[in-house]
């Protein structure tokens, strides 16, 4: 696979947010239902098109000092496979979601199964988290995230005893997300719907978050509008994105990219710096907007939070 590597900007050359937004994307989802009497409040107003305020508590503590990265940069260069595998594809082809109306089915091994709507998602009480989100070809950002813990939904569906596992499904749908389409040479590099999954201790931790927005605003289509997940303590493509469906089972699922190349990405992907994906070294990263390389941190510096989830674990084998 080819890597292409950021650009460099300088902050001249960034774009204010409101014009980076183009007319298609302000328009997507303008046709969707009302929220129920009172939500707006608590989330975002009817039809939630790109660059709508949202609103939520900032949490000190769940969040890092760190600067963020700027908007444009998290929006412009980023990885969602389903609209293609270059960095620029999901900003080029976001137009083409349409996140309104959107729901997500909760179900498997649970007690009380759930078709949850994007607008009864939103009135969950949202927090606003500034994480690190390392990606595997080297390189990071840091993103204003807002959303509330996955535990508060799982809470909700009442897991049964026999659970251990959650397999993330996405959207699978060609017209919305050319990248599913059949290329040219035949084929695509992972199987669609992309599938990702958590041990239930992972989805459980309060580090792991059910996101809807970034940056103030309504998840950008590019960054896996309406709903996602981010783990900030594992590479980048663990955290699901455009969610349809959350399964709770016995067994650990098989992800998308351990079918494609079970050899380079294991069903964990935890930052490890000592662990080298088969193509390049995890010592080092690069965030985005900076010039130097910076040492990566275990688990992504989260490591007095999540360590002990695996501890008694072999993390090269259990990569």
């Amino acid at each position: 696979m080819l890597i292409r590597r950021a650009p460099m900007f300088k902050s001249s050359e960034i774009t204010d947010q409101r014009l980076y937004l183009n007319r298609r994307e302000f328009m997507v989802g303008a046709a969707a239902l009302a929220l129920a009497p009172g939500a707006a409040s608590a989330g975002a107003p009817a039809g939630a098109a790109a660059g709508t305020p949202l609103q939520a508590t900032k949490s000190d503590k769940f969040s890092i000092a760190d600067k963020p990265t700027s908007f444009k940069d998290a929006t412009a260069y980023n990885n969602f496979y389903e609209f293609g595998m270059e960095k620029e594809d999901p900003a080029k082809l976001a137009h083409l979601l349409k996140p309104r109306p959107w729901s997500v089915q909760v179900d498997g091994l649970v007690h009380k199964p759930k078709r949850f709507d994007i607008e009864e998602v939103l009135r969950f009480p949202l927090e606003e988290r500034v994480y690190s989100l390392r990606c595997v070809e080297g390189w990071s950002m840091v993103i204003p995230w807002i959303g509330f813990p996955l535990a508060s939904l799982l809470k909700q569906v009442e897991p049964t005893g026999a659970a251990k596992f959650l397999e993330f499904t996405t959207l699978k749908d060609p017209e919305q997300f050319p990248g599913q389409k059949p290329s040219f040479f035949g084929g695509s590099a992972v199987e669609w719907p992309y599938i990702e999954g958590l041990r239930l201790d992972e989805a459980m931790h309060p580090l792991t978050l059910v996101t809807v927005g970034m940056y103030g605003q309504v998840l950008p289509n590019q960054n896996g509008a309406p709903i996602r997940i981010v783990v900030p303590w594992k590479y980048g493509f663990k955290s699901a994105k455009s969610l349809v469906r959350i399964r709770l089972t016995e067994e650990q699922p098989k992800t998308a990219w351990e079918k494609a190349a079970p050899q380079e990405y294991g069903f964990y992907s935890n930052v490890n710096p000592t662990v080298d994906h088969p193509r390049w070294s995890q010592a080092t990263e690069r965030r985005i907007g900076e010039f130097m390389r910076r040492k990566t941190l275990m688990f992504n510096g989260y490591a007095d939070q999540v360590a002990s989830l695996y501890a008694g674990m072999d993390l090269k084998k259990n990569y």
